[in-house]
């Protein structure tokens, strides 16, 4: 599948939801998630734009592997993700293979997810994430069934997150993610 998707600082999430309601917003689910990042041992995944984790939705593992990210302001990229159970019920075998294989540990990001469709024929994912160290942000996502979308589809599927961002109130996207954010900040407190 192919995500395209904006993030959102939340500064008043009693706003946020109220214009969920005047929007439909039907509640999916409320999860944690765990999400434990992994750079390659031969190019470096910040700079490639890159992303290899492994997921655990209320401990239920999947391994995630983001490709890097078209240019633009609403980040569009391929998306691979599959369950690790059964088999590996916990992620700790694959957990185990990606670093004998070279595979580094770079962090693991915690956050309380809550997850809201939006739209009948096509709908669309908001959620709103309380980031462990970080607070609380809102993800607008529209997730295309192709892995090579067309310009043409990535454009109108980056004008519709755009256009749900307006309606729901969200402004100045936040272009990093939780792990840069989470790593930004840890740099911080080492040098201060």
């Amino acid at each position: 599948m192919f995500e395209v998707e904006l993030k959102f600082r939340v500064d008043d999430e009693a706003v946020l939801r109220a214009r969920l309601d005047v929007e439909d917003a039907k509640s999916v689910s409320e999860n944690e998630n765990k999400d434990t990042y992994f750079n390659h041992p031969c190019r470096d995944f910040a700079a490639s734009g890159e992303a290899l984790r492994i997921r655990r939705i209320d401990g239920e593992p999947l391994i995630t592997y983001k490709g890097p990210k078209l240019p633009g302001v609403v980040k569009a990229r391929e998306e691979l993700e599959w369950a690790l159970n059964p088999g590996d019920a916990k992620g700790e075998l694959t957990e185990t293979l990606l670093l004998r294989l070279g595979f580094r540990e770079v962090a693991t990001v915690t956050k309380r997810r809550e997850t809201f469709s939006i739209g009948s024929t096509r709908p669309m994912t908001v959620t709103i994430d309380r980031v462990e160290g970080l607070g609380v942000y809102a993800e607008i996502e529209r997730v295309l069934a192709e892995t090579k979308p067309d310009d043409n589809a990535i454009q109108n599927a980056r004008a519709e997150v755009e256009a749900l961002a307006t309606k729901l109130g969200l402004s100045n996207p936040e272009p990093r993610s939780y792990l840069r954010m989470q790593l930004e900040r840890a740099d911080a407190s080492a040098g201060g």
